[in-house]
């Protein structure tokens, strides 16, 4: 296929039923050819498998499990080197996770009873993906951003012109007793620039436990050593005074160009590179349910949607939305949307609405709260609360390539993408953004 036919083509359907999109202009003067493979690391994730951590315990065990994710970086940093003997490097992280791991039972072990399933989680191995191209490696090398070796951008086959997508998006119906209206938060844009590579959820008390940065709207201090406390001593950015956490992954766009980070852990350090796009718009909702009304969120409630390590992990916990102003009934899960001209990149993070009633955490960050079922109902056991519904606009220049920060071992895959809430509402705020949720109403 000559060039300027590449450049003219927006999508191009095998027989196999695959389709390859590549955006129009977007890969000019790159020719077609097979797609060369990159090596990534995928070991269990020992979290996830976590149900029960006593609270005396809870302190060692995070600080072990986000040693466990250093761990892996590290290790993925000296694969991708080039350097590195691939069984000699997975025989010597297998050793690392062992001891690691071990000590995650005993500090559980030593406050209740030691958890069964561990043993075989320091297991890893290599998973294949396809390697960004050539041009995007040393157009990130040359701009200084990404000097070390393995610094990897998203394949070509990652990306997918979103007209080309069906229409997806299915809505439950809404039965008597529902509860139709809305609260709508604004806490701006981080105009005030609020970043970090903390997750105080997952890795509290541990810098740079995301090995991403994250960008923050609403609570003005959060970070890995927050606590209730300094959260609800906090201010904030929301103009109705909701001291709440909202925080997510930045995205980037990959140009080469130095950010401010190039240098630094959650950074160019950990393989995130490129200039950090500050989004258009930032839009936070609570819904309601479609078959009940709502209750309370308790204050503090954490809630993680997406999984930062599903191209690794699976698509289990995967909850990526992205898509384009205009096509937002066409969402996609694991591929990054190529917008047409007047079109902005949009991320959609859909929240956990059903809570156990009990527990503001779990051990695995997950089972005190849960999706709703197809019909919109809670499993039993579990209570509809307001949905939160963040959607992040962001302006794409046409044609640029662009990436979502991410572990280094997760390539900067679409599927990786997620969200993070922390509930700092007054119970008076709380109890207002209920009334209008059950009443119908929708309050700003």
């Amino acid at each position: 296929m000559s060039r300027k036919l590449l450049a003219m083509v927006s999508a191009l359907v095998l027989g196999s039923g695959g389709v390859v999109f590549i955006a129009q202009g977007a890969f000019a003067g790159q020719e077609e050819r097979a797609a060369p493979a990159t090596a990534t690391i995928d070991c269990p994730d020992v979290g996830d498998k976590l149900r029960t951590v006593p609270d005396g315990a809870r302190q060692e065990v995070d600080r072990n499990l986000a040693q466990l994710d250093n761990q892996v970086a590290d290790a993925y940093t000296r694969l991708s080197s080039g350097r590195a003997d691939r069984n000699a490097l997975l025989g010597g992280l297998k050793e690392e996770r062992g001891r690691t791991i071990d000590a995650i039972g005993d500090a559980i072990a030593g406050a209740g009873a030691r958890p069964q399933g561990l043993d075989g989680l320091s297991n890893c191995r290599m998973q294949q993906a396809e390697a960004e191209p050539a041009a995007d490696r040393q157009a990130a090398a040359e701009g200084g951003a990404a000097a070390a070796a393995g610094q990897r951008s998203p394949a070509r086959s990652d990306f997918v012109a979103i007209g080309t997508v069906r229409p997806n998006v299915r809505k439950p119906g809404v039965r008597q007793g529902a509860s139709t209206g809305s609260f709508s938060v604004n806490c701006g844009r981080n105009e005030n620039g609020h970043f970090n590579p903390d997750n105080v959820i997952v890795a509290p008390g541990v810098s740079n436990g995301a090995h991403h940065m994250h960008d923050y709207v609403g609570n003005r201090t959060t970070d890995a050593f927050s606590t209730n406390n300094s959260l609800a001593a906090s201010g904030t950015t929301c103009t109705n005074g909701d001291q709440s956490t909202y925080y997510w992954p930045v995205l980037r766009l990959r140009d080469g160009r130095a950010e401010r980070d190039a240098q630094a852990p959650g950074g160019g350090q950990d393989g995130n590179v490129g200039t950090i796009l500050r989004p258009k718009q930032v839009t936070i909702e609570f819904k309601g349910s479609p078959v009940s009304k709502v209750t309370a969120m308790p204050r503090f409630l954490r809630i993680i949607t997406g999984d930062a390590k599903a191209f690794t992990n699976g698509t289990a916990n995967a909850n990526a939305s992205w898509s384009c102003t205009g096509f937002e009934n066409r969402q996609l899960k694991d591929k990054y949307p190529l917008c047409p001209k007047g079109s902005d990149v949009v991320r959609t993070f859909n929240f956990q609405s059903c809570w156990d009633g009990r527990n503001i955490d779990s051990a695995n960050h997950r089972t005190h709260v849960a999706f709703a079922n197809r019909d919109g109902s809670c499993k039993p056991g579990f209570r509809a609360v307001p949905q939160l519904v963040q959607r992040i606009v962001y302006s794409v220049p046409p044609g640029s390539r662009f990436a979502v920060d991410s572990f280094p071992e997760q390539l900067h895959k679409p599927v990786t993408d997620h969200g993070d809430f922390i509930n700092v509402m007054s119970e008076g705020l709380m109890g207002r953004a209920v009334r209008c949720i059950n009443g119908g109403r929708a309050c700003r």
